[in-house]
């Protein structure tokens, strides 16, 4: 008889311990205490499904008490879609605090496509300050300015799903410093007006198809680097000094050697012509010579 309860106790314990963790009284407790409605079998339910009670009910339990219209349904769907439930909440409430109009179905699609919903809210509340690289541009007449900006941006909730991040802003921002400084006929233009670019890349609406709304555009620091036109021109200077440099030196550029043929050529046609010359005032003197003998013999 003792060695039959020894066996049964253990067996008894794991059995309580079993129950306890299917059915979870303490959840159940809590949310009865907390004012929400959440059935036991409902826990159950939760636990066969593998979803982790917990995760759902203390949620539900602080949206019901910030007063949003939130379900079990919706909040275990999310769950199981591998979503961030206690974060959604958060959000939620955050939205609803800050008068921004934010619906779970939103929230959640958030969410689930990888972005920080609470933190995209805080941002919405909070304007978020994004600074730019050193960005390099040349003015027409050839003077580098390294110009570095700060970009005060907003997250807008309505395009966060779809929407561009934070490096599509830098990226646009300095396309449109170095577009602006390129259009500037002397860099000291935009070192007495830096602002204009401001003005200039802000009016390009460059926050479209982005999750942010840009709010302002500040160049904080502006910079003189080299004479990029000044070194391109002695780039070209030694290059084509090295090429005079691959040039034998007793070569003799095409047109003169082709002048000095025609020169020798010259040379020896006139030099045939004399030797003509000579040959028919020699055959003129023979020929003078023998006209003479013969009148002088005809005289005899």
């Amino acid at each position: 008889m003792d060695v039959g309860i020894l066996i049964l106790i253990p067996i008894l314990l794991i059995g309580i311990m079993v129950f306890l963790y299917i059915v979870p009284l303490g959840l159940w407790v809590s949310a009865l205490a907390a004012g929400v409605n959440v059935g036991i079998f409902t826990l159950v339910g939760m636990r066969l499904r593998r979803v982790n009670p917990s995760q759902i009910v203390m949620p539900l339990i602080k949206a019901n008490k910030a007063g949003l219209d939130v379900n079990v349904n919706q909040l275990e769907a999310h769950y199981l879609a591998g979503g961030d439930v206690d974060r959604v909440v958060d959000a939620l409430i955050a939205a609803e605090r800050a008068s921004i109009p934010l619906t779970f179905e939103r929230s959640a699609a958030i969410d689930l496509a990888g972005r920080d919903v609470l933190e995209a809210v805080q941002m919405s509340v909070n304007p978020k300050v994004i600074e730019t690289p050193i960005i390099s541009a040349v003015a027409k007449n050839g003077i580098e300015l390294k110009v570095r900006a700060r970009v005060t941006v907003r997250a807008n909730i309505d395009r966060l799903v779809g929407g561009a991040g934070e490096a599509t802003i830098i990226a646009r921002v300095g396309e449109g410093i170095v577009t602006t400084v390129g259009s500037s006929e002397e860099h000291t233009d935009v070192l007495e007006n830096p602002d204009h670019i401001s003005r200039t890349v802000l009016g390009k609406g460059l926050d479209a198809g982005t999750a942010f709304e840009i709010l302002s555009i500040d160049i904080a620091d502006v910079d003189v680097g080299r004479n990029i036109g000044a070194q391109l021109q002695t780039d070209q200077a030694e290059a084509d000094k090295k090429s005079l440099k691959l040039v034998p030196k007793n070569a003799v550029p095409w047109p003169l050697r082709q002048n000095k043929k025609c020169v020798r050529k010259h040379k020896t046609c006139k030099l045939r012509l004399w030797k003509h010359k000579l040959k028919f005032l020699k055959h003129w003197q023979r020929l003078s010579e023998t006209v003479i003998l013969a009148l002088w013999i005809t005289t005899i």
